[in-house]
């Protein structure tokens, strides 16, 4: 599926979450049908020696398949890539990943603010963003790009989550269109992706 064909009004997903964001993935990864038709990016902050044990824990739970990101692989629909520890992972045109050494984004890297941003620059209105549990700011910019290009900017209630500072700061300063709990967070992902939440 051509990820800029016209066929789907928002077709890229990018989450971000920090401490207490992967317990809310998992849930929300087994709500999403087989034919989930948008690519899911995601960042959770980990340490540079990360054992890399997320995406088999997120596989188990998913309906859709997850991976690591490879460097220069195409976003496709009805997957799920989550970025490897210490790598930004962003987006170059047309839509391809590319993994970065780049210097940390609120001293994170993999930052949600990378990924957020330039899947704006590349995919404009298609893209859904998510801010989940975490304990600082990023996302904060991310998320004000996504609503600059037209797209979609959600977070997690942060009465919700573990701790509430991510989405919190989103919340002050980018006013989402959505701000969820995690037991609705798949069906309103899905009227995302679907047209249906404009």
């Amino acid at each position: 599926m051509d990820m800029h064909a016209e066929t789907s009004s928002r077709n890229v997903v990018v989450i971000g979450g920090s401490h207490g964001a992967v317990e809310v993935l998992r849930t929300l990864l087994g709500e999403l049908p087989h034919d989930f038709q948008a690519a899911i990016l995601v960042v959770i902050h980990s340490g540079p020696s990360s054992p890399g044990y997320l995406a088999s824990i997120l596989d188990r739970y998913s309906t859709l398949p997850v991976a690591y990101a490879l460097e220069g692989e195409s976003v496709q629909p009805g997957r799920v890539y989550l970025a490897p520890a210490d790598k930004h992972m962003e987006i170059v045109a047309p839509g391809q990943i590319h993994l970065s050494d780049g210097p940390k984004v609120r001293h994170s890297r993999p930052a949600a603010d990378r990924l957020f941003e330039t899947a704006a620059e590349v995919f404009g209105d298609r893209v859904v963003s998510l801010i989940l549990s975490g304990g600082d700011s990023d996302g904060t910019d991310g998320a004000n790009a996504v609503i600059a290009a037209g797209g979609l900017s959600m977070v997690q209630e942060p009465q919700d989550a573990l701790v509430p500072s991510m989405p919190i700061n989103v919340i002050q300063r980018d006013h989402p269109r959505a701000v969820l709990n995690k037991a609705d967070m798949g069906s309103v992902l899905i009227k995302a992706v679907s047209g249906l939440l404009l």
